[in-house]
């Protein structure tokens, strides 16, 4: 899922807190996304977490 589509259900924010708080180490950089390019930002979440895309994708609908 893109970020527009958890902006679109109204939780985008709340889901970057949760990120976040899991890893601080990430910035708001770390979590814009920005239309057309999904797989920049996966791959700039995957180096900063150390999941594989799949697997971050399912977090992140997890959360």
């Amino acid at each position: 899922m893109r970020e527009e589509e958890y902006r679109a259900r109204g939780n985008w924010n709340e889901l970057k807190g949760k990120i976040k708080k899991e890893y601080g180490d990430l910035t708001d950089d770390d979590l814009t996304y920005e239309e057309g390019k999904q797989d920049e930002w996966l791959g700039r979440l995957q180096q900063k977490i150390g999941k594989g895309k799949h697997e971050l994708k399912e977090w992140i609908d997890r959360l």
